[in-house]
Formats: structure tokens, sequence, C-alpha cells
């Protein structure tokens, strides 16, 4: 994640305009619309300065690196090393896929609270999207949780590629991996989750 989209998604979840938080961190409005909006770079110093100032502090944990591989179709999926987490009001949001996702009949919108929207939901993502709509729609630990529930081309189980399987990692002193493990093997019913710095709120933030 950019550290333009980074202080933009942590000022509003926290419910901040930017000259309020400007003012809280000690700096002016137009500089902080300029990090936001990727024309200027914060230093570190000041990027934990305006994410400490929103609530939230920065942690450190391992890329996830994409890869795509091909079904049995040609169709490219894109699979990642491994699982991240979400924000828990993210996680458990209200959203409405875009059209490249949702190309098929109308638009609806999912309620991810709902354990069946959420499942019909990761379907969609994983079949349709890419690295950055898994990274905005996938929650590591709750796709393990679904996994047994979804209906998804071979690619994604056990007949298809290894990689689909990252390694689990634990977390070791203030960074925070979040890697677990994909599951063995998709139901029969159907036979088709940065180094990079991310937020964490409490128990909210990416981490196992």
């Amino acid at each position: 994640m950019s550290a333009a989209r980074l202080l933009e998604r942590v000022r509003r979840a926290a419910g901040l305009s930017q000259e309020e938080l400007a003012r809280r961190a000690s700096t002016s409005r137009p500089t902080l619309s300029a990090y936001e909006h990727g024309r200027k770079s914060p230093t570190l110093v000041v990027a934990e300065r305006l994410l400490a100032e929103a609530g939230y502090e920065l942690t450190a944990e391992p890329r996830v690196v994409f890869h795509e591989h091909r079904g049995r179709r040609g169709h490219l999926v894109a699979v990642p090393d491994r699982l991240s987490r979400l924000p828990v009001h993210e996680a458990l949001a209200t959203v409405t896929l875009p059209l490249h996702l949702q190309w098929s009949g109308p638009r609806r919108t999912f309620d991810l609270s709902d354990r069946r929207q959420r499942a019909r939901l990761y379907e969609i993502v994983l079949r349709e999207g890419g690295p950055d709509d898994i990274r905005t729609y996938i929650d590591g630990a709750l796709l393990v949780d679904l996994w047994p529930e979804l209906v998804l081309p071979a690619t994604f189980g056990r007949r298809g590629h290894r990689s689909w399987k990252p390694p689990y990692s634990a977390g070791r002193g203030r960074a925070r991996h979040t890697c677990p493990r994909w599951p063995d093997r998709v139901p029969n019913r159907g036979c088709e989750g940065p180094a990079a710095a991310s937020v964490a709120m409490g128990s909210d933030g990416a981490g196992c």
C-alpha cells in the first residue's frame, strides 16, 4: 500500500478532516493533501506522527507477493504467497463491488458481516479479481474459515497450484506477520489474502 493511500485510509477511518489531522500533527492542510495525493512523500517520522494523531501506529509485516497462474481455460488467477488481515470495520463492511468484478447481472451490495454474503463476495473476488482486489476485500482468517464452503474452480484446490497454500508465519516482536495457511482442498461442488508498512488499531489492524 502506498503512503498516500495509507494516510487517506486511516484519516477517513478515524473520521478526521484533512484540516483537523493536519492541526493535530502540527502541519498544514495543503501539505497533508499533497501527501494523500502522492505529490509529496512524508518522512518516516512525519508519517508516524500523522498516524499516531489519527489513533494508529505504524507496524511492519511481510510483503505479499502475487504470482499469476493460468486455469484450465486460460483464465489468469492472481495467487498470493501469504494471506493478510483486514481491519475489522473493513472485513465486515457493506460493499458494492466495482464493475470489473461484478460485470454479469445487476450490481448488488454485500453485507460482509453476513456469512453467506461474504462467501459469495469472496468467490467473485477470487475468480475475477487481481492483487489490489484481493488486498481490498479478502481477509485471510475469514477466508480460511469459509474455504470448505466456497464454490471455486479446480485451480484453487488440491489439484491446482501448490502456491495457493502459503506458509504460516508467526509474528515476532512488534512486527506482526499474518499468513494463515491456505486450506488443502476445495469442495467438489463446483470444481474455480506490503516489505510494506501497514496500520493497526488495537486488535483491528493487520496481524494474527
